[in-house]
């Protein structure tokens, strides 16, 4: 019997892929990825910001290949990273066999503006022969014509339809290397078409909802979309899309995952939002605490609450806690019990010792 049976999230299982060294799908950790903003061909500055993505817990990287002067540079950059790296591939067929002979893990292409099916094929046939997997990307804002002439409007029905006559041409082929997405900027149509597809196919689903805004806005957004697919056991990889620095996708995917319990990164903090009874000035100190214990990358939560009426209860669910008391009594936590009083003016230092140390441990 499992302890705490309500936190149980039966993930669907689908077949596993291959990207370069990473597997995604079947039993497959739930991936991390976001994409580069830089100019492609500018190559140092795209593979800085690749380098700088992979630091704060990317598995894998998208890029832009717009026009032969990037995928010409993707075979450099590919070379001077250490990532699976996918080709975004738009509008010209020929960019997406550039990047396959580049040496790009995976070709990412919109079956709405990719061209005619021949065109996909000879993109089928390179994959093969460069062995790179493909994304079947489907996109609520570039459906193919001839759907969108037969539903009107965009919905999930159109985007499943869409995915499936893809994933058709490529079975046709004897390509099976593929993971699929259908993604819309409306939440409910993005996971209503996640819904369907998870019931008819068991290829690996990469989950988001594309344009989904600024840091804030987006990050909500997408939480309530991605939150709620891979609740119900739905989804192999993600991303989450802001208009904002793309290593905030990263942190985001990974403050999704964390809070249902699917994967954990760095430190996890439980916070209160402060109010009268704080014994210590909460909001300062959780800011300065996240950036302190930036640099640590083993999971471990550590619950920061002002004052006793939650925050024993807190603490003795998390590695690390402090419970705000009276006349600067703070009391700090270890593994749930009870470990020493700690004065205001030193209890961040302390509370970044013991979560260090925490670290350390794992690590052994």
């Amino acid at each position: 019997m499992q302890i705490r049976p309500h936190r149980i999230i039966n993930r669907r299982r689908t077949r596993k892929i291959k990207l370069g060294k990473l597997f995604i799908g079947g039993d497959s950790p739930i991936s991390v990825q976001s994409m580069t903003n830089t100019i492609t061909s500018d190559e140092a500055s795209t593979i800085n910001q690749v380098n700088e993505l992979q630091e704060v817990g990317a598995d894998l990287v998208r890029i832009s290949c717009p026009d032969q002067d990037s995928t010409k540079a993707l075979k450099n950059i590919i070379k001077k990273t250490d990532i699976p790296i996918i080709a975004d591939i738009h509008f010209h067929y020929k960019r997406a066999i550039e990047a396959a002979k580049s040496g790009a893990d995976c070709l990412r292409i919109n079956p709405g503006n990719i061209g005619s099916n021949e065109r996909v094929k000879e993109v089928i046939k390179a994959a093969k022969d460069y062995n790179c997997a493909i994304r079947i990307g489907v996109n609520a804002g570039s459906l193919e014509k001839k759907i969108l002439e037969k539903y009107k409007e965009p919905c999930p029905e159109a985007l499943v339809e869409s995915a499936i006559y893809n994933i058709k041409l490529l079975e046709d082929n004897d390509f099976f290397n593929f993971k699929i997405s259908v993604k819309s900027s409306d939440v409910f149509l993005a996971v209503k078409a996640y819904e369907l597809l998870s019931k008819s196919h068991d290829y690996p689903l990469h989950l988001g909802i594309t344009e989904a805004g600024g840091l804030l806005p987006g990050s909500i957004k997408s939480s309530i979309g991605i939150g709620s697919l891979l609740m119900k056991g739905i989804g192999d990889t993600i991303r989450v899309s802001l208009s904002a620095d793309p290593i905030e996708e990263i942190k985001a995917g990974y403050e999704i995952l964390g809070s249902l319990g699917l994967r954990s990164r760095g430190v996890q903090i439980i916070s209160c939002p402060s109010c009268a009874r704080q014994a210590f000035p909460v909001i300062e100190t959780v800011k300065i605490l996240e950036s302190k214990l930036s640099h640590i990358k083993k999971p471990i939560t550590l619950s920061i609450i002002g004052c006793v009426v939650n925050g024993p209860g807190e603490a003795s669910q998390t590695d690390v806690g402090l419970t705000g008391g009276g006349e600067g009594n703070n009391l700090l936590y270890l593994s749930g019990l009870p470990h020493k009083k700690v004065a205001s003016n030193s209890l961040i230092d302390k509370v970044v010792e013991l979560v260090e140390a925490r670290a350390k441990e794992l690590k052994n």
